[in-house]
């Protein structure tokens, strides 16, 4: 098929076509393509992204009468310190909170910054809306970026470990393995 000047590809007439019913797709979606676009251009100047906000009420009702309040549940490990594991193991775990946490809080600011970017300027100034939505979303990118940090320093904390008591983690290594196989002695008959 030969393309004309403005891109789109000559086609022969529908009813022409040998098995081509008007009720197909293709006839169905023919103006689908100016559809999409007279959408994206009317969206295209007060783009709202959607938010989902999730409440989780996880109190237990009903257990002790003192009314004290119920123990906070914490993303890290209690922080025992007494083995080479359990260091690794804290470590590990803050470095993989603060990749999500940093992940989370980043596309958290882009959702507010989008959102009070809809909201209409006081004065009338022509982007004052996004400059001050700007401003307050570069906040959240901030925190967002010191959690990328806590992240990246928990894993450069556990390989400070290693480095300054490789010994003491090597000598307990080697106490740690299992007793070898006993050997065969052949001259003993």
């Amino acid at each position: 098929m030969a393309q004309t000047t403005n891109g789109q590809r000559r086609q022969a007439p529908a009813n022409n076509r040998p098995g081509v019913n008007p009720q197909n797709k293709g006839a169905k979606f023919a103006n689908a393509g100016a559809a999409v676009g007279g959408f994206v251009g009317a969206v295209g100047g007060s783009f709202v992204p959607p938010i989902n906000v999730t409440v989780n009420n996880n109190r237990s009702r009903g257990q002790g009468g003192g009314g004290g309040r119920s123990q906070a549940q914490s993303l890290l490990p209690p922080p025992d310190f007494g083995s080479p594991a359990l260091v690794r193991n804290y470590c590990n775990t803050l470095r993989a909170a603060g990749v999500t946490l940093s992940i989370e809080v980043a596309m958290g600011a882009e959702i507010l910054e989008g959102i009070l970017a809809a909201v209409p300027d006081p004065e009338g100034r022509t982007f004052g809306s996004r400059i001050r939505a700007r401003k307050v979303a570069r906040k959240m990118r901030k925190s967002a970026d010191d959690l990328r940090s806590a992240a990246k320093n928990a894993a450069a904390c556990y390989s400070a470990f290693q480095q300054e008591f490789e010994e003491e983690i090597n000598r307990v290594r080697h106490r740690a393995r299992g007793p070898q196989q006993p050997v065969m002695n052949w001259a003993q008959q």
